[in-house]
């Protein structure tokens, strides 16, 4: 399994354009400061820098992941908050922008990605930037009954109103951050663009794509490699149901088993008959969390073999390794169905890659979480409730008995957005947007932002 959506989306994005990657470099110091280098590779430029171990710690194992991705994700009763870690969160954001101060041209565009870097467009504005600067949340964006629950999030969420563009993953998304700006800011709106002193700070929907054709080509090359043909012969002619996924509680791996469970317990036909390959590299495994959700994990797939597996059939096969993207192409398109069921997802790129990879002529398919933003464009899928084991185990038995002409027709309906709404395309509107200019109406109050 290659990197998560969000580098995989930017890096195919910078494919297309100039431009510089800046950002952490993945190493960690001891003490006093860190190191910020640049450097060329694969056609593209860099610049990244150190983090002192400390601020590593507080910054990304603390509050980016233990708050603002559980509540940002609808889990309250997973965040743990602490003011050291809000403060090493602020702390390594002045750094960056520090950094990035030394080398930003004021023709430069900035794009900012993702939870890690809500208030470095403020840091930036303090050091006096007016360049246009935007930001795109890769994950979901909580209505503001769930926002105002993070500790100090009068700090933290007013921060994004420094950029010009804040793009979210789906529209619900964008509204619930509307909400939360009218309500807990007092900021009014007209076409989603909210005055804020002397700008204009536009919201707006982007739906993250992937690059449909080449993955295509890719999953067709694939089904040649060693691996994808050693794991069809393995199969002996079962069908495969496959998952791929980060190892994390917002995926829904546990449920999703349980669902494949109940189906198996329900459907003697099938048994001996399909397996479910789940692929899941490990991620955050200094994370307390996380390390209990594997052996969670680990246990649940271990249970339903012993009860149900034979000496010639494995219900569940569990892979704790990555695969690179060409395995995972093959792997897609040998696949009669794809489990993608996380509880709460911002897009969920591997739903997209699933469709794009089918053979057309005989495609599988796709069982979609309507949790994840992927279903606003791929609700020609079987979407489920993955909170309902039952139903998901019912919509397993529907995706395997169904007619050819029903998923050739299913799979038509989500490859033609698929196709239209490409990465490149993501990239242009995103840009596009950006650069676009907004004069300060006149129509309205003038309000400040936090």
């Amino acid at each position: 399994m290659r990197a998560g959506g969000l580098e995989v989306a930017v890096r195919a994005a910078m494919r297309q354009r100039p431009g510089l990657w800046f950002g952490w470099s993945g190493r960690t110091v001891r003490s006093g400061e860190g190191e910020t280098r640049s450097f060329e590779q694969n056609g593209m430029a860099y610049v990244v820098t150190d983090l002192v171990a400390a601020d590593y710690q507080e910054y990304y194992n603390g509050f980016a992941n233990r708050v603002l991705w559980p509540v940002l994700h609808y889990r309250l009763d997973l965040a743990e908050f602490s003011r050291r870690d809000l403060s090493g969160y602020l702390r390594v954001n002045e750094h960056f922008a520090n950094e990035l101060d030394k080398i930003l041209r004021p023709d430069d565009l900035v794009w900012v990605h993702d939870y890690h870097f809500i208030p470095l467009a403020k840091a930036l504005r303090e050091r006096g930037h007016g360049n246009r600067i935007g930001f795109f949340l890769h994950v979901p964006c909580p209505p503001p009954e769930v926002l105002t629950a993070l500790p100090n999030h009068d700090r933290i969420m007013p921060a994004l109103c420094h950029y010009d563009l804040v793009g979210f993953q789906t529209g619900d998304d964008a509204f619930n951050f509307a909400r939360y700006l009218t309500r807990e800011c007092g900021l009014h709106s007209r076409d989603m663009s909210f005055l804020i002193g002397e700008r204009t700070m536009r919201i707006d929907a982007f739906p993250v794509g992937v690059d449909a054709d080449d993955f295509a080509r890719v999953a067709r090359r694939a089904m040649s490699s060693r691996i994808v043909k050693e794991v069809i012969d393995s199969l002996a002619g079962k069908a495969m149901i496959i998952g791929v996924d980060r190892l994390d509680y917002s995926k829904g791996i546990a449920q999703r088993m349980e669902s494949f469970e109940r189906f198996i317990a329900a459907n003697e036909e099938w048994r001996g008959k399909v397996s479910y390959l789940q692929i899941t590299p490990k991620s955050r495994s200094d994370i307390p969390e996380y390390v209990e959700m594997e052996r969670t994990v680990s246990a649940t797939a271990g249970r339903i073999n012993g009860a149900y597996g034979e000496v010639s059939w494995t219900p569940i096969r569990y892979v704790n390794r990555a695969y690179s993207r060409n395995v995972l192409a093959g792997l897609y398109r040998a696949s009669r169905a794809a489990l993608v069921t996380p509880l709460r997802d911002g897009m969920n790129l591997v739903a997209k890659e699933y469709v794009v990879a089918q053979d057309p002529a005989d495609p599988g398919v796709l069982i979609l979480s309507r949790f994840a933003g992927a279903a606003r464009e791929l609700d020609a899928a079987l979407l489920v409730n993955p909170y309902d084991t039952e139903g998901v185990a019912m919509a397993i038995k529907t995706a395997l008995d169904m007619p050819l002409d029903e998923r050739k027709a299913r799979h038509a309906a989500m490859l033609q957005p698929l196709s239209t709404n490409t990465i490149e395309a993501w990239a242009s509107r995103f840009v596009g947007e950006l650069v676009r200019p907004t004069p300060v109406p006149n129509w309205w109050s003038r309000a400040s932002a936090q």
